[in-house]
């Protein structure tokens, strides 16, 4: 595993901005990945369920989570619930053990109410956040005892399967863009065509 300042550097750089969600984030599959015993996925040897959404305050979390985990959309081993809530799962797809991490209600209320989220409801960017109002508090979640910020739940054993991957690929006869065969659609003249080209839904 990483060492942690270079796990954190490389999680900034993919990032694009310095803000406290994204190293609770960070912190949050770190932790995740020590209770199962795991290292980083490669390919698709974890798999994170994320019960974040979209629109609502420190959605940045979950990068930290791909950025600690190796579980990204493009490895397809990531997806979100849209449950909006700080908290995710983390399963080895080997063996079926899980574990559940969340962030604790009482210290993402007082974040919420940090000087950084007060600017942020002022519409102003995060990379825009004067360095005294964000450093302290990026300091501070690097800093922070685990117990005092997440709740760290029992290994459980899931039947998990992953979905294996689509190798080939066709072109649409339509537009003659190559896709994937398991997205083309049968067109009502016949062809079979990209989701785009035949005016269905996914």
């Amino acid at each position: 595993m990483m060492a942690f300042k270079e796990s954190y550097d490389t999680a900034l750089a993919f990032h694009g901005h310095k803000c406290p969600a994204m190293p609770m984030g960070l912190r949050a599959g770190l932790a995740a990945m020590r209770a199962l015993g795991v290292e980083r996925s490669m390919d698709k040897e974890l798999f994170v369920e994320a019960e974040t959404g979209k629109g609502h305050a420190a959605g940045c979390f979950v990068d930290g989570i791909m950025a600690a985990t190796g579980c990204t959309y493009g490895k397809a081993n990531i997806r979100k619930l849209y449950y909006n809530k700080m908290a995710f799962t983390l399963v080895d797809t080997k063996t079926g053990r899980s574990v559940r991490v969340s962030l604790k209600p009482g210290f993402f209320e007082k974040a919420l109410n940090s000087p950084f989220v007060q600017e942020r409801k002022k519409g102003v960017p995060p990379q825009d956040i004067a360095s005294e109002i964000t450093n302290p508090l990026v300091d501070r979640v690097l800093s922070l005892p685990e117990e005092e910020f997440l709740d760290i739940g029992e290994i459980r054993k899931i039947d998990f399967r992953q979905k294996k991957g689509i190798f080939e690929a066709k072109r649409c006869e339509s537009c003659g863009e190559l896709t994937f065969v398991d997205k083309l659609r049968l067109a009502t003249d016949g062809k079979l065509v990209c989701i785009p080209c035949s005016g269905y839904g996914n």
